[in-house]
């Protein structure tokens, strides 16, 4: 069951625009648990969700003036976040391994979605890849990601080598990748819409 979406009282909103500091611990503790998650299910390093956290508030109260109390704080709030990650993702667009880390976090957030959290057309795309895989790949890859078993725990079961795993797990997210980015032709419009969903998440 989803965890209840965090919500702030109005007046807290119009005092932290105001510059009280304790309307902005307020909101730091009402709202940064829930964006760390979202962060570090995408980003998976939680010294880069660190500092994406920090800015983010750093940069809310930098901007506190411009906030309409009127206006959904959540989504203002969510959007500076989202726009950081979204520079993060740019600078480091050619770091193969990271690159590799965020489609497996894709994948894995793919598989605990529900089904109004990814465009339709995401869900079928994904779907389709993953069905693509050979057998032994796509339970490996189940079985890892959504049952979100241990690489041993797998090899156990399969009755196959942790590194078996570990490499099977490697080429099925390629695998993916290379499908998904046939159909679309765009990376970075994949993971840049994972991380707009979260602004429901």
């Amino acid at each position: 069951m989803p965890h209840p979406s965090p919500t702030i009282d109005a007046d807290v909103v119009r005092r932290l625009r105001d510059g009280d500091n304790m309307a902005f611990d307020e909101v730091y503790k009402t709202f940064a648990p829930v964006l760390y998650q979202r962060l570090l299910r995408l980003l998976k390093d939680t010294d880069t969700v660190e500092e994406i956290l920090q800015d983010t508030f750093l940069k809310l109260w930098e901007k506190r003036e411009q906030i309409d109390p009127q206006q959904g704080f959540k989504t203002y709030l969510y959007r500076i976040a989202d726009h950081l990650a979204i520079d993060l993702f740019r600078k480091i667009s050619r770091d193969k391994a990271l690159q590799q880390e965020l489609w497996a976090s894709t994948v894995s957030f793919y598989l605990h979605s529900e089904e109004t959290l990814i465009a339709k057309e995401q869900r079928q795309l994904i779907s389709a890849a993953i069905d693509r895989l050979p057998p032994k790949r796509k339970q490996i890859l189940l079985l890892c990601k959504l049952e979100e078993k241990s690489y041993q725990e797998v090899a156990e079961l399969m009755g196959i080598s942790v590194s078996t795993v570990s490499n099977q797990l490697v080429k099925a997210i390629k695998e993916i990748k290379s499908y998904v980015l046939q159909s679309t032709r765009d990376e970075q419009a994949v993971i840049l819409y994972l991380l707009l969903a979260f602004h429901i998440a």
